[in-house]
């Protein structure tokens, strides 16, 4: 029977990453996307089923439920990718730094699995939750502290789900530091961030899709946060 798993943010990088792999070993890949790219087409293409959804817009958050709720009986997996980069002095203002940060990063995943824990349920073999969470979760950040606690709320709510769906849905979270560069990050700036970890390099995209692979595999992993930096804690 084919598989089915829901990927959130599916619009660029990781996500897309993700998407496209999982299409390629014949799963039933569900995404949503904030904006519109290029690649969204092409994910179509390949057969994806893609929502949009600004998860800072609880009634798009809502909506997207009741879609997934009455279009699917049944999910093997659910991978929490969707995030939000804001600095604390964006022009938003506080207030809406840290209420966009939670919002994405925490109330989504939220009500996310409370809504879609029946589809999870559905099946005969364990399910699986994974929150993409971050380094930061756990050292913090002078210049993203909202992003960084919301982060470090997603990695504690890790704890909670993976007690609660036990012994149905496994719960696991996957707390990246460097992945992958943007294309306009200059020479200097990559050699400084690559420098941060004893391993010297960045990860590439396939350290999560291998790291998914093992949680996913497993059947004795639940409430770990499994991190993917480098040995930075080493520096």
């Amino acid at each position: 029977m084919q598989k089915t798993i829901l990927i959130t943010g599916v619009g660029k990088r990781i996500g897309l990453y993700l998407a496209e792999a999982f299409l390629t070993r014949g799963y039933k890949v569900i995404g949503t996307y904030r904006s519109h790219y290029p690649s969204i087409d092409a994910l179509t293409k390949l057969g994806a089923d893609l929502y949009p959804c600004d998860f800072t817009v609880q009634s798009q958050l809502e909506e997207l439920i009741q879609t997934l709720k009455q279009n699917y009986r049944q999910l093997d997996a659910v991978i929490h990718n969707a995030s939000l980069w804001l600095d604390d002095n964006d022009p938003a203002g506080a207030d809406q730094v840290i209420a966009q940060m939670m919002q994405v990063h925490v109330y989504a995943p939220y009500q996310l699995n409370l809504a879609l824990t029946p589809l999870l349920q559905n099946q005969q073999a364990m399910t699986d939750i994974i929150h993409i969470t971050d380094y930061v979760a756990q050292k913090g950040s002078k210049k993203h502290i909202a992003y960084a606690a919301s982060k470090a709320a997603l990695e504690n709510m890790t704890l909670s789900f993976a007690a609660k769906l036990a012994p149905k849905v496994k719960v696991n979270a996957i707390a990246p530091a460097l992945i992958c560069f943007n294309e306009h990050d200059d020479a200097a700036y990559r050699e400084k961030a690559r420098a941060k970890s004893v391993l010297a390099r960045e990860g590439g995209e396939v350290e999560v899709l291998q790291a998914i692979d093992y949680l996913m595999q497993s059947q004795y992993v639940t409430g770990r946060s499994l991190a993917l930096d480098g040995g930075r804690q080493l520096k």
